[in-house]
């Protein structure tokens, strides 16, 4: 008896049924370390050309380029990016800022497009490069600049917490230990080592050309290229993570070791229409089926993802139980344990390549490289109709989900 496929969920019309096709990603590197030479229009033009090529898009007919940015210079990247990548001058572009969410927040509104009638190709993702961000200052009322580390995320009377001591808020709330958050530290580096070791990285990497020339120069061939990511750790061991002391709060369970790092790094997708998916001639995809961006505590805001992902399943009459894939933004391992067990996802379950805590941690290129990921994943296992869910907090107390659905498309 032959096997029964999964029964279609009830999608938009083809010709406003959103779905990924491609996906590509940058290698995700250390702050201030290989990749500092490249602004971030420079690391993500790469990634635009690669997806042209790779899913046989006319540049001429991309519809727009949607794409987030959490500390960059403003100035509208993703026009910036999308002419550097050889795009028309007919081809706009739009920036999106929330923050850490910003990459799979650029997705989610593409896909809006398309659903509203759209019909067209667009390239949605995130980039950052924290190491050539610029400095920030307010004008003091004599006009001399004020500088700071970070922009406010929320009103002092609701609390505005640096990241790490809110991921300690989270781990003091929830009752997570220090054993608990080392564990997921170290599972993340060992999964990313054995993925990497089998390729399972290579066919979304676009190798990117870097310049020892100052930053801004063209990179020239040959002068160096980056072809992996750099952040995972083969000599870490549970001994090693235990002597790590507290990173913020001074007591605490939050330390580097399960903490992510700071990253350089670009992402993004190409998003149509099944319609015109199929009309490019794309074998498979990614239905992206609905998003969902929620509002928490400022104190608490490492959550905000497990609240958008609760609603997210509830919207569709889902439970944990119905996930093949899951990856989580693991800014802090404490924050994704919380997240992962508010929604009944066993930690184990996600990340099955590791996740932020070894890959680091590339701002507002991270959730689209959670997408990128789903799609390797599903075309690797390749089961028709599997559902997978992206998921990542922001700061000031936000968390974003993406519902999706692999199919086949020929």
């Amino acid at each position: 008896m032959a096997e029964q496929q999964p029964a279609p969920r009830a999608p938009l019309p083809e010709d406003r049924q959103p779905v990924i096709i491609a996906a590509r990603r940058t290698p995700i590197c250390r702050a201030n370390g290989v990749l500092k030479p490249l602004r971030a229009h420079e690391l993500l033009a790469p990634v635009l050309r690669s997806l042209l090529a790779g899913a046989g898009v006319a540049p001429e007919s991309v519809a727009d380029v949607v794409i987030g940015n959490a500390v960059g210079g403003g100035g509208n990247v993703a026009r910036l990016a999308a002419l550097e990548a050889g795009l028309p001058v007919s081809v706009p572009g739009l920036t999106v800022d929330r923050q850490c969410g910003s990459g799979l927040d650029a997705i989610a509104l593409a896909s809006r497009l398309v659903a509203a009638g759209g019909d067209g190709v667009y390239l949605a993702g995130g980039v950052e490069s924290i190491s050539t961000a610029p400095l920030r200052a307010h004008r003091n009322c004599d006009g001399e600049p004020e500088f700071f580390a970070r922009a406010q995320f929320a009103p002092v009377s609701h609390g505005d917490p640096d990241m790490g001591v809110a991921a300690e808020n989270v781990a003091a709330r929830f009752g997570i230990s220090r054993a608990r958050q080392d564990a997921v530290a170290l599972r993340s580096h060992q999964r990313a080592l054995a993925s990497a070791a089998a390729g399972a990285f290579d066919a979304e990497i676009v190798p990117v050309a870097v310049s020892s020339g100052p930053a801004g120069a063209v990179p020239a061939v040959g002068a160096g290229t980056v072809r992996a990511d750099d952040g995972p750790r083969r000599g870490l061991t549970a001994a090693v993570l235990a002597r790590f002391p507290p990173a913020f709060v001074a007591g605490g369970s939050v330390t580097a070791g399960n903490s992510c790092f700071d990253a350089d790094g670009a992402a993004a997708v190409v998003i149509t229409s099944l319609r015109r998916a199929r009309e490019l001639g794309a074998s498979d995809g990614l239905l992206l089926l609905g998003t969902d961006t929620a509002g928490v505590d400022p104190q608490l805001l490492g959550i905000g993802a497990g609240a958008a992902g609760e609603r997210l399943l509830a919207a569709h009459g889902l439970t944990a139980a119905d996930l093949g894939l899951v990856e989580f933004n693991e800014a802090f391992a404490s924050q994704t344990i919380a997240c992962l067990e508010q929604l009944g996802i066993d930690p184990e379950r996600a990340n099955l390549d590791g996740g932020a805590l070894a890959l680091g941690h590339a701002y507002g290129a991270s959730g689209a490289v959670l997408v990128t990921r789903l799609l390797a994943q599903a075309r690797r296992t390749s089961t028709p109709g599997q559902l997978a869910l992206a998921l990542i907090s922001s700061a000031g107390g936000m968390g974003t989900a993406a519902l999706l659905e692999y199919r086949s498309l020929s």
